[in-house]
């Protein structure tokens, strides 16, 4: 006899699957929004999975705001914007505690090699206008950091930070303290160019008790 718990197991990992195949088949297919993509029965076809699964995954992107149904048109790729695919993609697919760790730490290691680049590239006034920002409470966590990394002027950086942002997010408690007074600390070390003050202040407001001596 299966058991409840098992059976929806079972059912939630098929789920899964094929909303991690529709994304893959979108992007296969290059489709953009306002696209119109396959029927239930098309997608049944070529997932080769049941039409009701399909359905509940259709809705679920639905929910999310990522197709929308016309009625006798058919299903469409809307016109999202933000984070939502990544949102998705956090919600479905990074649900493997080892995938969340990973993208956790890339972003943590990706951070504190900005910070090395700040150090390197960044000039007093600079930091002083982000020190001004953070004292007039004008910056979240997410925006100092980025402030940060504009400064490292590194684009490749910048673009990889701001997707592990949004699968941090997506992943994370949203209830993240925002503690002003480590920032600012931060922003002194950055000033006065102390690489290790600076390393130890990072760790500190990401509460990292154990790093590579590198950093």
């Amino acid at each position: 006899m299966v058991k409840v718990s098992d059976s929806l197991v079972a059912n939630t990992k098929v789920y899964l699957e094929i909303v991690k195949q529709l994304r893959e088949m979108i992007s296969a297919d290059n489709l953009k929004s306002g696209d119109k993509i396959p029927s239930e029965r098309e997608l049944s076809e070529r997932l080769n999975v049941g039409r009701s699964s399909v359905r509940e995954a259709l809705r679920a992107l639905e929910l999310l705001g990522l197709i929308e149904t016309r009625r006798g048109e058919g299903t469409f790729i809307r016109d999202f914007q933000g984070n939502q695919l990544v949102q998705l993609l956090g919600t479905f697919i990074l649900q493997d505690e080892k995938a969340k760790h990973d993208v956790i730490e890339t972003m943590y290691l990706i951070e504190m090699d900005c910070l090395r680049l700040v150090l390197n590239r960044a000039d007093e006034k600079q930091l002083l206008k982000v020190k001004s920002l953070v004292e007039q409470n004008q910056l979240n966590d997410d925006e100092f950091f980025y402030q940060l990394i504009k400064l490292a002027d590194n684009f490749l950086f910048s673009r990889i930070w701001l997707i592990l942002k949004d699968y941090y997010n997506s992943v994370q408690p949203k209830n993240v303290v925002y503690n002003r007074n480590i920032i600012l600390q931060l922003i002194e070390a950055l000033i006065v160019k102390d690489e290790k003050w600076t390393f130890s202040i990072y760790r500190q407001l990401r509460n990292l008790s154990i790093l590579s001596d590198k950093y």
